[in-house]
């Protein structure tokens, strides 16, 4: 399976399963795959989506203990295909569990999540049936080929007053809403690192959509970053709350703002390089795991090689590390009055194009005439 959210017509294509696992052993849990593939589908057509990540709790009927499964649990790992996609060396690093043990794990659930090769035309197919989730506005979402995609990380940065945390408050609105009006029937996850969430805002674009506040408010779990060791941790959380329930959305407002203040000077320039790195790598896995939108907001600083004549002299903060963990890279500047203007500064699908739209009491919407 594809990660992510799907249509209820994605077609399931079902690969052999070519690991090293005893025939029996392989038998049956190939006869389980198959079966939960069965279950997922026939639940994705009564509700219109379906989870493609397993809870970890699978492990025990392949003969897993549960005290190990417990320490895979403590450790940040909470689906099977956490522990697939992590490296022997990282679950080594598991207390309690030997590497005879860790061995053992990753042999089981290689038989259970399919990481082997599919030929493009799969490729495509998966694609034509990706959610895509509605930003407010029309001209931007056809510039997004319909919005912000989930399974991936989109970046938008920006100097203030450009937008960038009223998109972050509409898409964990949007995001709720049925698929067919650009939403993924999900629940969000916010993590604040400036102190710009307002729930009042929330209320005021549930209002606009048709929705019950009260009811929008309690799907947006929202937490408060202090530092970049507790944006990291939070993290960790997120993914526990993640495996409990339906999520579509992760935002992170902004990414990048307490590496700045907590890393100062080019001495600590590589350390934050790294731990900036780490953290965008959790939040890889966790939309790959999850199939959630990963939106994320960033800063911009002057760039001293531009002409301060140029349209826009400014630049993303994070250089190449955030740039190639980012998917899609959208810049955010000001128009006249309360419109604005979004460039797809880099997107491995997206021409670069721009598309005007408008900050309003209810989040993002249309651009207004001049």
């Amino acid at each position: 399976f594809t990660f992510g959210f799907w249509f209820t017509d994605h077609s399931t294509r079902q690969h052999p399963l070519q690991y090293t696992l005893p025939t029996e052993t392989m038998a049956a849990v190939a006869q389980q795959y198959y079966e939960e593939a069965a279950q997922n589908e026939q639940m994705g057509e009564e509700d219109g989506t379906y989870i493609a990540y397993q809870p970890l709790d699978g492990l025990q009927e392949h003969g897993v203990a549960v005290n190990d499964i417990q320490k895979l649990n403590d450790a940040g790992f909470h689906t099977v295909e956490s522990v697939a996609h992590a490296t022997v060396r990282k679950l080594s690093e598991v207390r309690g569990l030997s590497e005879a043990k860790v061995l053992k794990i990753k042999e089981i659930v290689k038989g259970m999540v399919v990481m082997e090769f599919k030929t493009a035309a799969d490729a495509l197919e998966d694609r034509k049936s990706l959610v895509t989730l509605t930003t407010g506005s029309t001209e931007l979402d056809k510039l997004l080929e319909g919005g912000i995609e989930t399974g991936s990380i989109t970046e938008v940065f920006g100097e203030f007053r450009t937008g960038k945390t009223q998109l972050c408050h509409t898409l964990c609105v949007t995001c709720q809403m049925p698929v067919t009006d650009g939403g993924a029937e999900g629940k969000a996850i916010y993590i604040d690192t400036e102190g710009t969430f307002r729930p009042q805002r929330l209320q005021a674009i549930a209002e606009r959509f048709g929705m019950d506040p009260s009811v929008a408010l309690e799907n947006v779990a929202y937490a408060r970053a202090h530092n970049s060791e507790h944006q990291t941790e939070l993290l960790k959380m997120a993914a526990a709350i993640m495996s409990q329930d339906r999520y579509a959305l992760i935002v992170v407002d902004s990414a990048t703002a307490l590496y700045r203040t907590d890393y100062s000077g080019r001495g600590e320039l590589s350390e934050r390089q790294m731990q900036l790195a780490q953290f965008l790598r959790q939040l890889t896995r966790l939309a790959e795991e999850f199939g959630v939108a990963v939106f994320i907001t960033n800063q911009v600083v002057a760039n001293p090689d531009g002409m301060s004549f140029a349209k826009d002299s400014t630049k993303p903060i994070g250089g190449n590390i955030i740039a190639h963990a980012s998917t899609t890279r959208l810049r955010l500047r000001k128009g006249r009055g309360e419109n604005r203007i979004c460039t797809v500064f880099d997107s491995p699908t997206l021409p670069e194009a721009d598309a005007q739209y408008a900050v309003g009491p209810q989040g993002i919407c249309d651009a207004q005439d001049a």
